[in-house]
């Protein structure tokens, strides 16, 4: 069962528990949608407006952008509203943006992903700062309970849109702008929340904050890794789709392939941050991983189209683990609940910023070449990467 530090057996304590984990998870179940709704309805998307593959990857950039942004900022936030109200306001502008996606221009297309974005990067940054301080007994645990819900949001809005861009009445702009209630769901829930206006106690200042983060080559480790394996992840969110109609594939079938990558992935958000929270060197999980992610994208150039599902399985699996493994260094390498949000700040912002490049630098290869084979192969290079981060910051220790 879980746990607060403070719960024990009191009853009224033990609700509190239970209503908080239950706003932890709807705010993880909408950090993705938003996301990986737009990947199955690319083809329709350029078709109606026109757009590039350029253009149309920063419909997956620009989130990432303002997830670099706005991570770091959090703090501030934190220590004017608390972790919950701020949450909560995070969850009221997620639906106002996804709202504004359904309106049917082009411009409102973007400007609510970019509000998407920003309140996506308050939960992103917030949610293992909870853990730490009202979890920090059960990190291993909680962390593998959100990120699987993450994981969650993201395999049911990829494998839903397109059959709900086919009522009439919605079209893939609907489709795109149905995840605005869930999010609002979310916020109703944290509403209720007994902290939700505690603010966060300032025992150091943001800017000393930024600097000792800054000179910390671990804090460094665990923002570069978060960012290579979150660059794999959009990347795959972004173009996979488009990879396997390229070759053949209809929409509906490559939008359930985007569809089982989360529903692995889901599997390693559950099974690596628990059996890595019971380690103390995560070192061997780290090789594991990546090792198997490499199997996965080699498996993608292949021609044989039989076994793909088992490709884009292990890759969705990885990038689960990878996922939830980034996120728990930040619980663990931390000292405490201030530091956490700090180092998630820090990490969040330049992982993000690393990832935004990935969709981007994908479409436009592709633009470049005319073929999936040289972007996919860029993968291979960024695992490798991956593998040194990850196995730095795996290493026993805290900042």
């Amino acid at each position: 069962m879980f746990t607060t530090e403070s719960a024990g057996s009191d009853p009224k304590n033990r609700r509190k528990t239970a209503l908080l984990l239950t706003g932890i998870v709807l705010i993880a179940l909408n950090l993705r949608p938003s996301l990986a709704s737009v990947g199955p309805l690319i083809e329709d998307i350029r078709h109606s407006t026109g757009l590039t593959n350029s253009t149309l990857g920063i419909l997956t950039t620009l989130p990432l952008i303002a997830f670099g942004i706005i991570s770091t900022l959090t703090p501030l936030f934190t220590r004017r509203f608390g972790m919950g109200g701020t949450l909560l306001g995070a969850m009221f502008l997620l639906a106002a943006g996804l709202g504004l996606r359904a309106t049917g221009s082009t411009g409102m297309l973007y400007a609510g992903t970019l509000l998407a974005g920003i309140a996506i990067a308050f939960g992103n940054v917030l949610l293992p700062s909870l853990t730490k301080h009202s979890f920090a007994a059960n990190s291993g645990m909680v962390t593998s309970l959100y990120s699987s819900f993450m994981a969650i949001g993201a395999a049911i809005a990829a494998g839903i849109s397109v059959p709900l861009s086919k009522i009439p009445s919605l079209g893939w702009r609907g489709s795109l702008g149905f995840w605005a209630l869930p999010a609002l769901l979310a916020a109703a829930v944290w509403w209720y929340q007994p902290t939700r206006y505690n603010r966060s106690e300032q025992n150091r200042s943001f800017t000393k904050a930024l600097y000792q983060l800054g000179n910390s080559r671990l804090a460094w480790q665990i923002a570069l890794f978060m960012g290579l394996q979150s660059l794999t992840f959009y990347v795959i969110l972004a173009w996979l789709p488009a990879i396997l109609q390229s070759r053949g594939f209809d929409a509906s079938f490559s939008g359930w392939m985007l569809s089982l990558s989360q529903g692995t992935g889901i599997l390693g958000s559950l099974i690596v941050p628990i059996i890595a929270g019971k380690k103390k060197d995560q070192r061997s999980i780290v090789v594991w991983l990546v090792f198997v992610e490499l199997i996965g994208i080699a498996g993608l150039l292949l021609p044989d189209s039989d076994l793909v599902a088992l490709w884009i399985g292990l890759i969705g699996f990885v990038l689960g683990g990878t996922f939830g493994l980034a996120l728990l260094f930040i619980v663990i390498r931390s000292g405490d609940a201030q530091s956490a949000t700090e180092l998630s700040g820090m990490a969040q912002s330049i992982g993000y910023l690393v990832a935004a490049m990935g969709p981007w630098m994908f479409g436009s290869l592709f633009d470049l070449t005319g073929n999936w084979n040289h972007p996919i192969a860029m993968l291979f290079a960024i695992s490798g990467l991956k593998l040194y981060m990850g196995y730095r910051a795996a290493i026993p220790g805290r900042l």
